[in-house]
């Protein structure tokens, strides 16, 4: 299994979490550039493949919270 992971981050979450600022157009940019290094690199037999999402909030040297997110889209 071949895993493209997505880390966002953000010290204050009073806008919304990290994975919250994933939108559909950035999933759509991923796919591409994922598409992109499986043509490249695999040619036409890639490889089973997903998207992971994770994100990072609060102080980094401090414990932040870490969420991940298997097969996020």
């Amino acid at each position: 299994m071949l895993v493209f992971v997505e880390v966002r981050y953000r010290k204050e979450t009073g806008l919304g979490s990290p994975l919250e600022t994933i939108t559909s157009a950035k999933q759509r940019k991923l796919n591409r550039a994922a598409q992109f290094f499986l043509q490249q690199h695999y040619g036409n037999r890639w490889p089973p493949c997903r998207f992971d999402a994770v994100g990072i909030s609060g102080e980094l040297d401090a414990s932040p919270t870490i969420e991940w997110v298997a097969n996020a889209f």
